[in-house]
């Protein structure tokens, strides 16, 4: 066996349907399309979500609720976390770039420090926002918890 006489497996490949090659070829005149009408017709797309003149499914589905422009969204990020960066990485100030640096928020993200888990250093922090609970956490080991 060499590069010469390589092909592929018994039935791995079928041969391509040729459309509209004339009558001979079994495949022409109406090339498979049926007769007449739109379909037949090259150029002819359907609408998305058009089911054939019925009411649409988007038209009959009433719409609901309202986007609040003034919605703020935070990347949350928990005291177990935190505890977790300053025991690995031994830090005793936690801001947004270590964050970014860590992986647990991108550059463009709000971050809020919420007060899932405990905390047994003293650490710094400072990010965009705090829950309550977070900060008295923070406080209670003598830490800062500091708002940008």
């Amino acid at each position: 066996m060499d590069l010469s006489n390589l092909k592929p497996a018994e039935g791995s490949t079928k041969t391509r349907k040729r459309i509209g090659r004339g009558i001979g070829s079994g495949k022409g005149r109406t090339a498979t399309r049926g007769h007449k009408g739109a379909k037949s017709r090259s150029g002819y797309s359907r609408k998305i979500g058009f089911e054939g003149g019925q009411m649409p499914l988007i038209r009959r589905v009433p719409k609901f609720g309202f986007t609040n422009i003034n919605r703020v969204e935070y990347k949350a990020v928990n005291l177990f976390d935190l505890e977790k960066l300053a025991t690995d990485k031994n830090l005793s100030v936690i801001d947004k770039e270590v964050l970014v640096n860590t992986g647990l928020a991108s550059k463009k993200d709000l971050i809020k420090v919420l007060g899932n888990g405990t905390l047994t250093k003293k650490i710094e922090v400072t990010v965009d926002a705090f829950s309550k609970s977070a900060i008295k956490s923070i406080e209670a080991v003598e830490g800062k918890a500091v708002v940008l």
